[in-house]
């Protein structure tokens, strides 16, 4: 473990002593997200999860990187045969043939998003308002699985042709982003995601 992450902080419980799981919830989670490479990294990673942990995810997530190209769009929509056929051959992420072709097909959508609105931050945002949730959380057991706003993503995701988008990995996507804020109260996170701008 990170000898900075070694303290007497109190967190949500999700991460439990995991050094890369304390690491994404201490940096990443919840933290507003408006680049839009890194939310497709998210959408990405949240379809892969589909059914899996986060953990498996995170420890997969570098390779990850390395075999979608850094999770450029612009590229992943050129995949050809050959490549697809690597990926469904690479040990080092979720070899799920369904989930690989997601991703390509995923891409097209995302740039055509992007074509629409002038950035995916543009579209994917409106679903908040444009802000972050505020949730008051005080315990993990409090934490939803949907909401009427995943519902409305997964929703309009779908109408675009996005797969592996049901509203629980819209929430799953809307937490990373930090389109909500699901920090427990008790976690010394939540109040300093509430003072970031």
């Amino acid at each position: 473990m990170k000898a900075d992450l070694i303290d007497d902080k109190t967190r949500c419980a999700w991460p439990s002593n995991n050094p890369l799981m304390i690491e994404y919830h201490d940096t990443e989670w919840g933290v507003p997200v408006h680049d839009d490479r890194k939310l497709f990294e998210f959408i990405t990673l949240d379809a892969f999860q589909a059914g899996l942990s986060w953990s498996t995810i995170l420890n997969k997530r570098e390779n990850f990187r390395e075999a979608f190209d850094n999770f450029e769009p612009e590229v992943i929509v050129e995949y050809s045969p050959d490549k697809i056929e690597s990926l469904l051959n690479n040990a080092g992420i979720i070899r799920n043939k369904l989930k690989i072709h997601a991703t390509i097909g995923n891409a097209k959508a995302f740039l055509e998003v992007q074509k629409e609105f002038g950035s995916f931050d543009n579209y994917i945002w409106q679903f908040t308002n444009y802000k972050t949730i505020q949730n008051k959380l005080k315990s993990l057991s409090d934490i939803p699985v949907s909401t009427k706003e995943s519902d409305a993503m997964s929703k309009d995701l779908k109408k675009r042709g996005f797969k592996f988008v049901g509203t629980t990995i819209c929430y799953a996507f809307m937490q990373a982003a930090g389109m909500v804020n699901d920090h427990t109260k008790d976690c010394f996170r939540n109040q300093e995601i509430v003072f970031a701008k």
